[in-house]
């Protein structure tokens, strides 16, 4: 049906560039890189395993990254808006070196008192992506090593969702992978 829809829409002329994305959001400390705590330099930032080929598979299925993350060590004054960027485009780099791309990266750079709303779990970020891109969410994955993760996935409709933890008897959440490589098997599912 939607290649006849394509087929038909090629044939009177028009473009189709409205079509859904289905993402894959993935938070980054903890998931993409060893999380040792306001990560923000280059030299201290290092991929977890893995996280290439996992990318390169979610692409594969058709799914686009978009990376959402808080950054409170810039609202704490640990590091700068500039060294967050720096650091972030460092990574996405790194990112086309192993042919994976990223749509977007979003960030909150707010300390957690100052009551904003792009902190998970509340869902500024996710709302950006869907002012920015057309996002079907209902086939959309959020993955996340913390419990704001997964509330952000829950409270922004986002029905797929995995938490990376080691802990597997977590019977809090049905999806728990012990890192990104290892969500294939859910997502393929």
């Amino acid at each position: 049906m939607l290649y006849d829809n394509i087929l038909r829409a090629k044939y009177k002329g028009f473009i189709i560039s409205n079509l859904n994305k289905r993402i894959i959001f993935l938070d980054r400390d903890g998931v993409i890189n060893h999380d040792y705590g306001y990560v923000s330099q280059i030299e201290k930032f290092e991929f977890i395993d893995g996280v290439f080929d996992a990318c390169r598979y979610f692409t594969d299925l058709g799914y686009e990254i978009i990376i959402i993350t808080n950054q409170s060590g810039i609202g704490r004054g640990y590091f700068s808006i500039n060294d967050f960027q720096e650091l972030t485009n460092w990574m996405i780099n790194e990112f086309k070196k192993n042919n994976v791309n990223i749509l977007k990266v979003y960030h909150c750079p707010h300390a957690p008192d100052e009551n904003c709303d792009c902190r998970k779990p509340k869902i500024g970020m996710i709302q950006q992506s869907l002012n920015d891109f057309n996002i079907d969410l209902q086939n959309s994955w959020l993955i996340g090593d913390k419990k704001s993760d997964i509330e952000t996935a829950i409270n922004a409709n986002i029905l797929n969702k995995i938490l990376i933890s080691q802990d597997k008897n977590n019977s809090e959440f049905s999806n728990i992978a012990s890192n990104l490589i290892d969500t294939i098997n859910i997502i393929k599912n």
